[in-house]
């Protein structure tokens, strides 16, 4: 099986899990209760800890590399320039949650964004790890981080349209 496959199968392993996303985030909601606000603080925290694991990394990397200590930029292809490119993606994935989970939290409750910062963490640290050691698994640790917030986005906004829709003929 060809590399494009197998990243293809890893990307539709994300799909799968992105759709397990929304019978689980009911399942949340369903045993915990709490304010968003506190959703919110909670399920940032594994993102936050996976930037610092990150950033911890490419920290110890330059520390004990002569040819970086100083701030140099990293040889191309090398751990430290792999483990800098997937801070990077996650830097960029965790602004486009900051921007979408709470419309998310709004719309269907504390449940779904405690979903995703889990998922999110767990997920990002198996897209580091297949970046180092299988594209599948990065494929699969991208797909599984990402398309969940397109999921619940995508729930969250027809319901959203539902209620606004219905609020304009009622109201």
């Amino acid at each position: 099986m060809g590399k494009r496959a197998l990243i293809l199968m890893g990307m539709g392993a994300g799909a799968g899990w992105a759709l397990a996303a929304i019978p689980l985030s009911r399942q949340v909601s369903w045993h915990v209760k709490m304010p968003l606000v506190d959703a919110m603080a909670w399920s940032l925290l594994p993102c936050g800890i996976v930037l610092l694991l990150m950033i911890g990394r490419l920290a110890q990397r330059r520390f004990f590399d002569d040819a970086i200590i100083d701030g140099e930029p990293y040889q191309e292809g090398s751990a430290a320039e792999i483990d800098q490119r997937v801070l990077r993606n996650s830097v960029e994935q965790l602004v486009l949650n900051l921007t979408l989970w709470p419309f998310i939290g709004l719309t269907l409750g504390a449940g779904p964004v405690l979903l995703l910062g889990a998922s999110f963490g767990v997920t990002r640290l198996l897209f580091w790890l297949g970046y180092h050691i299988s594209s599948p698994l990065r494929a699969f640790g991208f797909a599984a981080g990402f398309y969940p917030t397109i999921t619940l986005l995508a729930l969250a906004l027809v319901i959203a349209v539902e209620d606004w829709r219905f609020a304009s003929l009622t109201g």
